[in-house]
């Protein structure tokens, strides 16, 4: 099974493993400067659209993505060529990065647009909206605070502790790292799915044989779900995901219209 391994798919694995056990058990300083932060936060560094690849939530997190890449990267590097293997993973990992950057700027300046509205119009009614908006984010305590709040609305110092509420969940937000080499292996997919799409692959649960097409249309079909479902408790940053199927999708198309470099 391993003697199948290409190049590029194999020191892939290699660096991504090497990484995850250097920062898991000897350097975990590591996923702080590595991990992607919104660009707003003390601890953004440019360098993050690169390295935030390389780090892993967890065992399961780096061998969903790596197993990915162990089943599909093969036969796509010996189709592709090693240099436009790496090239498809490394642009669809970054590119999903500044993408969701993009997104995550959307969804801060959101949340700036409430901090706006309450502190022009402060009110009980309004901070109990965004507690329900951002309940996983506090603790159960804060509940007892708007009791006292809808009690004392003109409360100038229940208004300041709801301003402080406000911007300590702003503060936790633009602080939510982002990592994994989820957004490049969404790349891989789609473009495995593009270069052969009727290919069978052999599902684990249920164990039934899915064409290429049809695995990664799910995918595709489920992360849109759950970007517009958009659970709160959802820790899972779908639109990188997406960010990378879009991306693969382009670099795909473009590599078909330019044959003449493709082969």
């Amino acid at each position: 099974m391993f003697r199948n391994l290409t190049p590029v798919v194999k020191n892939l694995l290699l660096i991504n493993i090497a990484m995850f056990v250097v920062a898991s058990y000897f350097m975990p300083q590591l996923e702080r400067m590595f991990a992607l932060y919104y660009v707003q936060s003390p601890r953004f560094m440019p360098t993050q659209f690169l390295t935030y690849m390389f780090m892993h939530a967890n065992f399961w997190h780096l061998f969903s993505n790596m197993f990915g890449l162990f089943i599909f990267g093969p036969l796509l590097e010996q189709f592709l060529g090693p240099k436009k293997l790496l090239t498809l993973w490394m642009v669809c990992g970054v590119g999903s990065g500044l993408l969701y950057s993009g997104y995550n700027a959307y969804r801060i300046g959101q949340l700036d647009n409430q901090i706006e509205a309450f502190y022009a119009n402060p009110s009980p009614e309004r901070f109990n909206d965004f507690v329900k908006d951002n309940r996983h984010l506090f603790k159960s305590g804060v509940y007892d605070f708007i009791d006292d709040y809808t009690k004392n609305p003109e409360s100038k110092t229940m208004i300041q502790r709801a301003k402080e509420n406000y911007m300590g969940i702003r503060d936790i937000q633009i602080n939510i790292p982002m990592v994994g080499a989820s957004g490049a292996l969404f790349g891989i997919l789609i473009a495995f799915a593009m270069f052969f799409p009727n290919t069978e692959l052999l599902l684990l649960f249920p164990p039934m044989p899915v064409k290429a097409k049809y695995l990664v249309l799910f995918y595709g079909l489920y992360t849109v779900y759950n970007i517009i479902n958009n659970s709160p408790t959802d820790n899972v940053a779908h639109f990188a995901h997406l960010s990378g199927l879009i991306i693969g999708v382009g670099l795909v198309y473009y590599w078909k219209k330019n044959r003449n470099n493709f082969y």
